[in-house]
């Protein structure tokens, strides 16, 4: 039914045609040089048209349809209606019936909609909307829909003005033939903000890019209009003081989860940068209370040590392109490089006192594992609690070690002869303040203020080589086109974050090769971690 009743119309329509147009069907966008539109019975039955009438309003513009179109029409005018009512209470979807429905109807709606017996009608989430009103509609029911909001919208003409390479066209039509929906997973520096600048331009829709810091922001509004022919006013900030709700709004993660409501009735596509971050508890509401049908959601790697990127599956459309920075250096898209391991010994005072700490965690633990004695340190559990504080010693004791910080000078000394540009990731604050006296280098931690921060990294930018030092705040957004070094000093057996880092020195350059250092505590299970975060591949995630 959803196919016979489709019909469209070649060219562009002026406002008037259209909005005639809408008075009868809803509009599902442009396919080969056509408007395509699907005629809504509940529009024709609420305006009370007969079949005449519909068909002089397709006549009239020029449409054109199959041979069954008029006879599937008339039956569907003709016939009696199971009606729907579709409703928003400001967390969920309400779905109610005109009357009791049968086993037929509830095992092709179950799964879909859950009763609610206090509600007495059916419930479900609005990032649900397009498929609850898809399969009302297949099942032949009237629809009243109360919920405002829209299935799809328009921003008029926008060109694309890039052009994209193999593997991110294969990655935009991988997401188009998945209902443009789904994750994209490349590596740092492969261009994962072009595809969604692509997609924009072929979807033309109202669209809500949600990434994580306000840099990403500044940095998603230069290529949007660096690749496309939109104009500067339909690209606006919700952020901070300035916001404004334009065609194409930039936002934060947190800005997005506390004005989120705010935000549904105007957006029908939703791209998510980092999506990595979109399954915490608070983020995850961005993705669950937007009814927006098209979702694309950007990461290095969607997947996450605690399990929760398989959330990231049914909330945007499971992972439908990816490829590892290796493939992509061996095509020349990124950087040549080499990963090196280096494992150096705690120093006597730092390895007695770790043989000491881990005595005493495995007396605690008793063959618990870590995540076990997690949930036992959260209902209060003394020996569970002691268990985690020495744990932490332990890994602040690896981490910190004064043999690492010696072997940091060591790389950072022999690299700059050869004019480097080296990037530290030291992951905690102390640390990285350390390091950076040591080796005379720039320091960015999440410290340091917004101007400040701007200036530093600018000039670093035009250094043409030198040392930068960074906690966390490096992980995302950092953009030194030209470095070549990476060093891991400190971070977590986090696969995503050592692709991240490692993605930060693979800018191509001419005969560019990049080289990351990873310096590991020898006898810790720190080399335990370094070999899973290297091994674990993406369909472990899956």
């Amino acid at each position: 039914m959803k196919h016979e009743l489709r019909f469209k119309v070649r060219g562009w329509l002026d406002d008037s045609d259209f909005r005639e147009i809408l008075r009868i069907s809803d509009y599902l966008g442009r396919e080969g040089g056509a408007s395509i539109f699907r005629i809504n019975i509940d529009k024709v039955k609420f305006r009370r048209m007969s079949l005449d009438d519909v068909i002089e309003v397709l006549d009239s513009v020029g449409a054109t349809y199959d041979d069954t179109f008029i006879d599937h029409l008339k039956a569907l005018l003709e016939r009696g209606f199971l009606k729907a009512s579709i409703s928003f209470d400001g967390r969920k979807l309400i779905v109610r019936f005109n009357r009791y429905l049968g086993e037929i109807y509830y095992s092709k709606l179950r799964g879909l909609l859950l009763y609610d017996k206090r509600l007495k009608a059916f419930v479900t989430q609005p990032y649900r909307y397009a498929e609850v009103r898809s399969s009302l509609e297949n099942l032949g029911f009237l629809i009243d829909d109360k919920t405002g909001f829209p299935l799809t919208t328009r921003i008029g003409e926008i060109m694309f003005t890039g052009r994209l390479r193999d593997y991110q066209e294969e990655a935009l039509s991988k997401w188009l033939g998945n209902g443009g929906r789904g994750v994209i997973a490349l590596p740092t520096g492969s261009g994962k903000t072009v595809i969604a600048i692509a997609a924009i331009a072929r979807l033309r829709q109202r669209t809500l890019i949600v990434a994580f810091t306000k840099e990403q922001l500044h940095q998603w509004r230069d290529m949007l209009l660096r690749f496309t022919s939109i104009s500067e006013g339909l690209v606006g900030y919700y952020y901070s003081e300035e916001k404004k709700l334009s065609p194409i709004t930039l936002t934060t993660y947190q800005t997005a989860f506390r004005y989120v409501n705010r935000f549904i009735p105007h957006f029908t596509f939703l791209i998510v940068d980092e999506v990595h971050h979109l399954p915490a508890d608070k983020f995850k509401l961005i993705a669950t209370r937007l009814p927006a049908p098209s979702r694309m959601g950007l990461s290095a790697t969607p997947y996450r040590e605690d399990g929760r990127h398989t959330e990231l599956f049914p909330l945007m459309g499971g992972v439908v392109f990816y490829k590892t920075p290796q493939e992509l250096a061996e095509k020349g898209y990124l950087a040549s490089y080499s990963i090196v391991t280096i494992k150096v010994p705690l120093k006597p005072d730092e390895r007695r006192r770790y043989i000491e700490l881990r005595r005493k965690y495995r007396a605690l633990v008793n063959g618990a594992d870590f995540n076990q004695i997690l949930e036992a340190a959260r209902t209060g559990d003394k020996k569970a609690i002691e268990a985690l504080r020495i744990h932490n010693e332990m890994r602040m004791i690896i981490q910190k070690s004064r043999s690492k910080i010696e072997k940091v000078k060591e790389i950072v000394e022999r690299e700059l002869r050869s004019n480097s540009k080296i990037i530290v990731f030291a992951h905690y604050v102390d640390l990285a303040e350390e390091i950076a006296r040591e080796v005379n280098g720039f320091l960015l931690t999440g410290e340091v203020d917004t101007g400040k921060r701007k200036r530093l990294l600018e000039e670093f930018r035009r250094a043409t080589s030198g040392v930068l030092v960074v906690t966390t705040v490096g992980d995302e957004g950092l953009d030194i086109p030209d470095a070549n070094v990476g060093i891991l000093v400190a971070g977590t057996a986090s696969r995503r974050q050592f692709i991240q880092r490692l993605g930060r020195i693979l800018r191509p350059g001419p005969n560019k090769k990049a080289t990351l250092y990873e310096i590991i505590s020898r006898g810790t299970s720190e080399e335990i971690q370094a070999r899973r975060r290297k091994t674990l591949e993406l369909e472990e995630s899956t």
